[in-house]
């Protein structure tokens, strides 16, 4: 058996020592790396051999990997580094490991072509000026077979290692049962179609009704088909931190505790929650876990491989105890880890860590997308971007004097826009391009300053130059998926505006990465109508769609449409009253506690004020604006077995989807909107592109995400086979047809 290992993995695993050292230095974008290396190849001769393929074997470790450059007239091999502003800026620990690969690919080049020696250039290519600064070192085959030779010794051990672990993970996988006496309702079939899929390397959206086991229903399949499709990874990827739990948890019941589980289990979090010195820098200077951490990486690593699952609790006491940063340690063991458990944007995003190392590696990767309904507006949200005239000018009276021309510039720029525009609103087909340049320019500046002051990019500046950074990158990438507008805000003495890039069809993103995926599977509670979902999130034409049997009978939801009364905005003050009474008379007729979902904050209020006034012996709590964690758990722990009130919060919230009330926890939920998106400029501009790309605007702008909402919410109140409930929709449009036909069959609707 062959241990694969690409030459910059194994680099970085054997030549990467000293501190970690993230003091931001301005570095090129992806697409600003693959121009500079396409630029150094076309200054060279007609016979460079560019993205030069190369393989070699050490014992049962098999290195492979792409070299920049080979010129076989000077015989030179050239190895390519983009970057920008002062080459002295490059720390000595970087240009180490850019050697070490140099000489592997050396070596590698030498083996292929029987060569007794060889050149080794390391070319740095700054992407402004165009320059190249090149270093050079002639090699002997055998001293370059020697280097080889080393790295791969101290990498042998380990991968001897990891294919003892992948024997032993792909044993337990084949012999893997279903937890469970039997299977619920549905989640057989969930299951089964889980498994075809992974085998067949397709693409399944799958709707399956909460309650259904859906986590164990997809992990148990994906698990079971890993050794026969040579899965290197499974990723299962979630739109918050309670679909981490419950994929934690689902882990435990398939592997329980004291039984050998081989399986690594690695939960990523964000850097703001693994941080243990937020003050700090992550720099050796500043920082203790980053000083000295890749010295101290190795033996961390081999404690965090014995741990499973490593939870964010786990790998934080294993980093505290070999004193490296548990953040940069929990990247470190993704790339060791079976299963990762992660929030969507470590796949996701522009520069996502988990598809940069499957791409980089070739790993053969499976990914279950959890709560997919989610994605759509995730995905918007990663690749928009949004500009703030007020922001700039907070920013730039304290700026550093080198920047105030290029700053200067951009808000003349900036107000020039203000003369086109006739309202408060407005969305062009084009981007301004001398407003794009002057930004432009003010980024190189930050930057160039940045190469002079490495520790004078803090607070504000920071924040603004990161936002720039986003919004030129987006820019580069408008078209007709995106929406670009200004709108006008008064500013004291002068006009501000704030500028928007805003990605209304993320396709072109998200197809691309389920398609380097061997296999994916998303599910949700809500994933109809299915062409919606496959049109915004690029699935291949071939995928898959299964509509999953309810566990739940009608019997065990009553649900009634309250068609006397409209939620519309217009209708909001008539509707107060009825409202409250519908809410007292239930609860007199079935005293228990109830969610009470509404469009917004300011309508909630106004109901919960006026059920106190006329019944003040309800209990009632509500949904804060801005609530952290610890508050959220306040919120849900009012909801006892013996508890009796009205929990108040807004449709699309925080307990909206993703919570757990089980039994006499709730026993029913009021819905009073449609959860209609507002109707604003900006929603009328999406509407319009909807209609015009896919022939429905107001669907898929208003109507199927707001239906959405109503199922996610309405779900929160049958959680067992074992639980009665109430359902009240209270709208006149929910007893539309059109609307009906998007809720779940099972519903018998009164």
């Amino acid at each position: 058996m062959n241990y694969r290992v690409a030459v910059r993995a194994l680099c970085e695993f054997t030549a990467k020592t000293g501190d970690l050292d993230l003091r931001f230095t301005p570095s090129p974008t992806a697409q600003q790396g693959i121009a500079g290396h396409r630029t150094v190849a076309s200054r060279r001769s007609p016979e460079y051999q560019a993205e030069l393929s190369l393989e070699g074997q050490f014992g049962a470790l098999s290195v492979r990997g792409r070299a920049d450059g080979y010129d076989p007239a000077a015989n030179v091999l050239e190895e390519v580094k983009t970057f920008r502003g002062e080459f002295t800026a490059i720390p000595a620990n970087h240009r180490q490991l850019h050697w070490a690969q140099a000489r592997v690919y050396g070596w590698l080049l030498c083996q292929s072509l029987q060569l007794p020696q060889v050149d080794l250039a390391l070319v740095y290519f700054d992407i402004i000026s165009e320059k190249e600064t090149r270093l050079q070192e002639t090699w002997s085959a055998s001293d370059l077979q020697q280097f080889f030779e080393l790295q791969c010794g101290l990498f042998l051990a380990w991968a001897e290692q990891e294919m003892a672990h992948r024997a032993a993970r792909n044993a337990a996988a084949r012999a893997l049962a279903f937890p469970h006496k039997q299977f619920r309702t549905g989640q057989r079939a969930l299951a089964e179609a889980v498994y075809k899929t992974v085998s067949t390397g397709r693409c399944l959206m799958a709707q399956a009704p909460t309650g259904i086991g859906k986590t164990i229903g997809t992990l148990f399949p994906l698990l079971k088909a890993m050794p026969g499709q040579q899965l290197d990874k499974l990723l299962f990827l979630t739109a918050k931190t309670p679909g981490r739990k419950l994929a934690l948890d689902a882990m435990q019941v398939l592997f329980p505790e004291g039984q050998d589980a081989p399986l690594r289990v690695l939960e990523l979090v964000a850097r703001d929650k693994a941080c243990e010195y937020p003050q700090n820098a992550c720099n050796g200077d500043s920082c203790p876990l980053a000083r000295g951490f890749y010295d101290r990486l190795p033996a961390a690593r081999r404690a965090a491989i014995g741990q499973t699952p490593l939870d964010q609790k786990s790998l934080r006491n294993v980093a505290l105890e070999h004193e490296v940063c548990p953040y940069y340690l929990s990247q470190e063991m993704a790339r060791w880890a079976d299963l990762v458990i992660a929030d969507y944007n470590y796949y996701f995003d522009f520069s996502a860590l988990l598809y940069g190392l499957a791409q980089a590696n070739q790993w053969r990767v499976g990914t279950l997308v959890d709560e997919a309904h989610n994605l759509v507006e995730r995905a918007r949200g990663m690749y928009s971007a949004s500009l703030d005239q007020q922001t700039l000018n907070s920013v730039r009276h304290t700026a550093p004097a080198p920047l105030d021309k290029p700053f200067k510039r951009l808000d003349r720029e900036w107000s020039a826009l203000h003369k086109t525009q006739a309202g408060p609103y407005q969305a062009y087909p084009q981007l301004p391009a001398k407003w794009l340049n002057a930004l432009s320019s003010c980024i190189t500046a930050i930057g160039d300053y940045l190469n002079d002051h490495p520790h004078g990019l803090a607070g504000n500046l920071q924040a603004f130059y990161f936002e720039a950074l986003q919004f030129n990158r987006v820019a580069e990438l408008f078209d007709d998926n995106f929406l670009f507008d200004v709108s006008l805000v008064e500013g004291g003495k002068r006009r501000l505006s704030q500028l928007n890039l805003r990605n209304i069809v993320p396709a072109g993103f998200i197809g691309p990465r389920l398609a380097s995926a061997h296999s994916n599977v998303l599910f949700s509670a809500t994933l109809s109508p299915q062409t919606y979902y496959a049109n915004l999130l690029g699935l291949p034409e071939d995928a898959l769609w299964m509509d999953v049997e309810s566990p739940f009978g009608a019997e065990q939801l009553d649900v009634q449409v309250v068609s006397r009364i409209s939620t519309r905005f217009v209708h909001r003050q008539a509707s107060l009253e009825p409202i409250v009474e519908l809410i007292a008379r239930q609860f007199g007729q079935r005293p228990g506690n109830y969610l009470a979902f509404f469009s917004s904050f300011d309508y909630m209020q106004q109901v919960a004020e006026l059920l106190a006034e006329r019944h003040p012996s309800i209990s009632r709590w509500l949904q804060a604006r801005r609530m952290d964690e610890a508050a959220r758990q306040d919120f849900l722990d009012q909801f006892t077995l013996t508890s009796q009130g009205v929990g108040f919060a807004v449709l699309g919230g925080a307990f909206g989807e993703g919570i757990d009330l089980p039994g006499a926890r709730l026993i029913g939920a009021f819905v009073a909107t449609l959860g209609l998106a507002q109707l604003n400029p900006v929603n009328e501009q999406i509407k319009q592109r909807m209609a015009a790309r896919f022939g429905a605007g107001y669907d898929y702008t208003y109507l199927y995400p707001g239906v959405q909402k109503v199922v996610q919410a309405a779900g929160r109140v049958i959680r067992t086979q074992s639980d009665q409930g109430t359902l009240f929709l209270i709208d006149d449009r929910f007893a539309e047809p059109k609307v009906q036909q998007l809720l779940p069959r099972w519903w018998r609707l009164q």
